[in-house]
């Protein structure tokens, strides 16, 4: 388990990696954000579980926990909350 950027490489698992993306990019058709931008504190699992700062324009930066169920390689339920 890494911390800051290199953390980001520990997410293996594709699905999580384009959530992130998305989420970074501003991409609103892939994922609702307002303007915000999640950076990867540490991941467990290949990034089902993470520890990440994340910062909008709304509530400004927290750290919060990401846990993702994937099904057929796709995200179909993510919990998320104030570390």
């Amino acid at each position: 388990m890494h911390h800051g950027l290199m953390a980001a490489d520990d997410v293996t698992e594709p699905a999580v990696r384009a959530l992130i993306a998305a989420v970074n990019a501003g991409d609103r058709e892939a994922f609702f954000t307002v303007h915000g931008h999640l950076d990867v504190v540490s991941a467990r699992d290949g990034g089902r579980s993470l520890i990440a700062a994340y910062r909008n324009d709304t509530w400004g930066e927290m750290r919060t926990t990401w846990a993702f169920t994937l099904t057929g390689g796709k995200i179909s339920r993510f919990e998320t909350g104030q570390a």
